[in-house]
């Protein structure tokens, strides 16, 4: 062998090279602007989300707009109460019900350091700090005991007045996991006006399962729970291009639940 082969780099990366990486995509915002100008305070949040997550924390989507739309418009079912939002995201519309005054609110989503620092900051950059105390960000994993979010709620019977789940159905293999955390986390305390409740907004983003969306509200009924719809509002479609009837991908639909006892 000649001596001429002692200065050849024989490292793996250059004998079998790889394209470099992608970066990771920045954080993106997206702005909800209340829609009702004739309220007082503040007129608009801005969220800021994650560059891309397989737990498509990355989008505001459209039933997040509507939850925080109805909930402007409807503060009667969390001032003075408790909130707990599963799989939030952004957190858009537990930070519209803290900024209209409800008691206590708990953010939660996958405990993805991501995603939970997500959460924080959006709550930091759209309450004012003297205002924070009463809200709280965790990461949680649906299905899980419920004692860490029980623990936060300073009301004399244990449990939350009002739990939002913001298109989260469309996860067909978490509805027991759903059901069961709402099962132990809403306020058995019934005679409360209005009743405590959990409001399900979501969107059929693929109209061939929009079958397999609705069981969870048959598996709900079947665990002792009434269930009505409340609302259908329709937004321009989130993915324009995706197969199925646009009609059905551009509808927000949302639910109340209500336990019998």
């Amino acid at each position: 062998m000649s001596d001429n082969n002692d200065d050849i780099d024989l490292a793996l990366d250059d004998i079998f090279a790889e394209p470099p990486r992608p970066s990771t995509p920045k954080p993106t915002f997206a702005v909800y602007t209340r829609q009702n100008s004739k309220l007082n305070g503040w007129s608009q949040i801005k969220i800021r989300l994650v560059g891309t997550h397989p737990l498509w924390g990355n989008y505001l989507w459209n039933a997040a707009r509507a939850f925080a739309s109805y909930l402007d418009e409807n503060p009667e079912l969390y001032q003075n109460r408790s909130v707990l939002e599963l799989g939030a995201g952004g957190g858009l519309p537990s930070i519209v019900a803290a900024k209209n005054g409800a008691q206590q609110v708990v953010i939660t989503d996958y405990p993805d350091d991501e995603l939970v620092e997500n959460m924080s900051h959006n709550v930091e950059a759209n309450i004012p700090i003297q205002e924070r105390s009463h809200i709280s960000v965790q990461g949680y994993v649906w299905g899980r005991p419920v004692d860490s979010l029980l623990s936060i709620v300073k009301n004399a019977t244990p449990g939350f007045d009002l739990i939002i789940l913001s298109d989260l159905i469309f996860n067909h293999s978490q509805h027991d996991a759903l059901l069961t955390t709402c099962e132990s986390a809403i306020s058995l305390k019934l005679n409360k006006q209005p009743p405590p409740s959990v409001l399900v907004f979501y969107t059929h983003h693929r109209p061939h399962l929009a079958h397999r969306d609705m069981l969870f509200f048959t598996k709900a009924r079947e665990r002792g729970w009434i269930c009505e719809e409340i609302l259908t509002e329709i937004f321009p479609p989130m993915f324009p291009k995706d197969s199925g009837e646009e009609i059905v991908r551009s509808t927000v639909h949302g639910w109340r639940l209500l336990r019998i006892s």
